[in-house]
C-alpha cells in the first residue's frame, strides 16, 4: 500500500467504492466522481493488463486498445513488480467468468 495515498478521504472514497452492488450503480457513482476521459483511460488500463496476462503482445495490445506503448509498459511493470491489484482484480474476474 502506498503510504502517500493513505489518509481519512481516501479510505472513504474505497469504502464508497466498495458498496456498489450492480455495474448499474458503478456507472452512476463513476460518472459523477470521474469525466468520461478518466473512466475510459482505466477501463482502458485494466483491458491492457487482461491481454498483457493473456501474453499479447505490445503491437497486439496497441492495435486492439489504441493504448500507447508508453502506456502498455507501465502496466506491465504493475503487472511484473507492484503491488498485485491488477492480478487481484484480473484472477477474481476469471474466477467469476469460470463459474
Amino acid at each position: 500500500m502506498n503510504d502517500k495515498l493513505k489518509n481519512e478521504h481516501t479510505d472513504y472514497f474505497y469504502k464508497a467504492v466498495l458498496s456498489l452492488k450492480t455495474v448499474e450503480e458503478c456507472y452512476n457513482f463513476f460518472e459523477d466522481v470521474c469525466t468520461v476521459a478518466e473512466i475510459r483511460e482505466m477501463a482502458q488500463r485494466l483491458f491492457v493488463a487482461r491481454l498483457l496476462d493473456d501474453g499479447k503482445t505490445y503491437q497486439e495490445i496497441s492495435s486492439k486498445t489504441g493504448a500507447s506503448t508508453a502506456t502498455i509498459s507501465r502496466i506491465n511493470k504493475c503487472l511484473e513488480y507492484g503491488t498485485d491489484g491488477y492480478k487481484t482484480v484480473l484472477g477474481r474476474l476469471k474466477n467469476n467468468d469460470n463459474a
